[in-house]
């Protein structure tokens, strides 16, 4: 099993910045990919960013791309998303995942096996 647990949310205005933290344990060792998803009331949730840790290839959805940089630091098992020039319609709960198959879909909050219990990011226009 892996445990994951996000920090970081927060109340900001429009334009400012945050970094969400994201800190795995237990059999890390599995992890073959993570990713950021972001859910609102009455949505699915969103995937915002991911990475595999095979070849440490990144990806983003449109509209963070240039915005929001996801990064990780494998020594310490935890991944970031660093949030710039936020708006109003970045808010949203925002939850790590892991998954553990060889091969998964990033983009895809089925293919993901393990998720934090997220944190809330409010961006105040």
């Amino acid at each position: 099993q892996v445990q994951l647990v996000e920090s970081g949310g927060g109340l900001v205005q429009t334009g400012d910045s945050l970094r969400l933290s994201c800190i795995a344990s237990g059999r890390t060792r599995s992890i073959t990919g993570m990713g950021w998803f972001r859910q609102t009331p009455g949505k699915e949730r969103e995937f915002v960013a991911g990475i595999r840790h095979n070849d440490g290839s990144m990806y983003y959805e449109d509209s963070v791309k240039g915005r929001f940089t996801m990064s990780r630091d494998n020594a310490k098992n935890t991944v970031f998303l660093q949030m710039n020039s936020l708006k109003a319609e970045d808010t949203g709960v925002y939850s790590c995942a892991a998954a553990d198959s060889a091969w998964f879909n990033v983009y895809s909050y089925r293919a993901y096996d393990y998720w934090g219990q997220g944190t809330q990011v409010t961006v105040s226009s």
